[in-house]
């Protein structure tokens, strides 16, 4: 599960990096972006029953932190195999 190279292990972290970085922007994105900055826009759509901004503010950030826990574990995985240190 060792590296071969020292440029196969800093490739490994800039794209774990990548990755993380990526997915901290969506989840910034829908937390303060829709939850905060955008909530009197969202308001106006109502949402099951609730104002969007409202919605996004109490349950859609939390909702879109799990799925982005989700994708991570997938993409790490693939990452993981493309650079031969995956777990079997």
């Amino acid at each position: 599960m060792a590296f071969e190279t020292e440029e196969q292990k800093k490739s490994y972290w800039r794209a774990n990096l990548r990755l993380m970085g990526q997915l901290l922007a969506v989840w910034f994105l829908v937390s303060f972006g829709f939850s905060i900055l955008l909530v009197d826009v969202l308001n106006e759509i109502t949402f099951f029953g609730f104002k969007l901004g409202f919605w996004f503010a109490q349950q859609g950030a939390i909702y879109t932190f799990v799925v982005l826990i989700c994708v991570y574990v997938v993409k790490m995985n693939q990452i993981d195999k493309q650079f031969n240190v995956h777990e079997d």
